[in-house]
């Protein structure tokens, strides 16, 4: 049996404070970054958070819209959709 594939909705903050998962926005999640939007700085802060949060490796996640906007969906692999919003804080 294939392990699961979500997609999370998130508006990520660049330049922020801290590397933090905020709550929900919307139907997707805000997440605040420290790294700054240059090349490719805060997609790599932001995959790490969610490594971390989530308890999976950076393997298990692609950045698939979004790359250069606020608003960006990535595929998580092996949890489903309750465990990663558990883990996410809700």
């Amino acid at each position: 049996m294939a392990a699961p594939s979500i997609r999370l909705n998130l508006r990520v903050v660049p330049g922020a404070g801290r590397n933090e998962i905020v709550g929900r926005h919307g139907n997707a999640w805000k997440v605040r970054v420290g790294a700054a939007p240059e090349r490719g700085r805060a997609n790599t802060a932001l995959l790490r958070l969610l490594s971390r949060e989530l308890g999976v490796s950076l393997s298990e996640l692609t950045i698939v819209s979004g790359h250069t906007g606020r608003d960006k969906i990535v595929e998580l692999r092996g949890l489903s959709a309750a465990d990663a919003a558990e883990r996410l804080g809700g």
